[in-house]
């Protein structure tokens, strides 16, 4: 009888060992402007997009035909168009730009990411200096870097919260504090769904003014309001909400702080109210997801105790902290793959 079994090739080692090649590809047609130069045309030529990006034939070529194969150009007739894909996410100035994200990823973590083995061997990070430095959000942080974060993070977070709103019913609840909201992307689509939500973001001053901006930017200035502290600091959280929102917060801490966090949420809350952690998160034997596991990697070279922690780890803190009714609710997006929603 013939074998059908796949014999054993090299082919998944290779495509791990050149996977940076297709995010390098994509970070460098974004930072030089070829889609935004692309949607300016709408479909464009080889010839005009040599010209248009002032660039030599050869690698324009080059960068043309891996951007394609990648899907995020359409060749047709000899001209090129923007994918949807492209075209919703990586032209500057729509709505959902997610060009803020691979410039952060390609200009900070891509560095940091290439010093993996001197965090494995310290267990510190490599994207800040942990000896001069209490975090790597403090204001004195070099400014592009974060501005191309908060605007990273507002972008991911954005469609994260369109996830949670449709996996959890907000219907029920009335005052939102978002503990270290960023620029609020999380309060602003779920205000947009809820018409009945009011929310606060609780974040470091400098991003709470930030907050404000963007805030004001969607119109939501009369239902959002940001409140400058340090969710570390500050002995209480801000009072009178009735559901609060950890989203990606806890895996940035060790599990002492994430424990203090959650003593504070249950503090702040009135009885039955609700927590609500977003997070990517591992199964109980750590085998996965693989987003999960990658993004606890990520925290490494990130952080210094951050992690990305299992569902029976979360239950546990929550436990501890006094809260009762856990749930966990399955999401789809790209910064969450659960919402563990526990009640005071």
């Amino acid at each position: 009888m013939t074998s059908t079994v796949a014999p054993v090739t090299p082919i998944p080692l290779m495509e791990l060992t050149t996977g940076f090649w297709k995010f390098k590809a994509m970070a460098a047609a974004v930072d030089i402007g070829l889609f935004a130069a692309v949607e300016r045309r709408g479909e464009a030529t080889f010839a005009e997009l040599v010209t248009d990006l002032g660039l030599h034939a050869r690698p324009v070529r080059m960068l043309l035909g891996s951007c394609t194969a990648m899907g995020l150009l359409v060749r047709s007739h000899g001209r090129y168009r923007n994918s949807g894909l492209a075209a919703e996410f990586l032209v500057p100035g729509k709505e959902h730009y997610f060009g803020g994200f691979v410039q952060y990823s390609d200009q900070h973590a891509y560095p940091a990411w290439g010093r993996l083995q001197e965090a494995l061997r310290t267990n510190a990070p490599t994207t800040w200096d942990s000896s001069t430095q209490d975090s790597a959000f403090v204001a004195e942080t070099e400014p592009a870097i974060l501005e191309n974060f908060w605007e990273a993070m507002f972008s991911l977070s954005a469609f994260t919260a369109e996830a949670l709103a449709d996996a959890h019913d907000f219907t029920r609840h009335r005052r939102l504090l978002d503990v270290g909201g960023g620029m609020g992307p999380f309060p602003i689509g779920l205000c947009r769904r809820h018409e009945h939500l009011t929310a606060t973001v609780y974040d470091l001053p400098h991003i709470a003014e930030k907050c404000r901006a963007k805030v004001a930017e969607h119109g939501l200035g009369d239902r959002i309001s940001a409140h400058g502290g340090s969710f570390l600091a500050d002995a209480e959280f801000p009072a009178g909400h009735d559901v609060i929102l950890l989203s990606m917060i806890l895996h940035d801490w060790d599990e002492r702080t994430s424990r203090d966090i959650l003593a504070k949420c249950y503090a702040a809350l009135p009885p039955g109210g609700a927590v609500i952690i977003c997070e990517l998160v591992l199964d109980d034997d750590e085998t996965g997801p693989l987003p999960a596991a990658m993004m606890g990697l990520n925290m490494l070279v990130e952080t210094r105790g951050g992690h990305n922690w299992t569902d029976a780890e979360y239950r546990e803190w929550l436990t501890g902290a006094g809260f009762r009714g856990i749930e966990t609710v399955p999401m789809h997006s790209a910064g969450a793959n659960a919402a563990i929603i526990a009640y005071k």
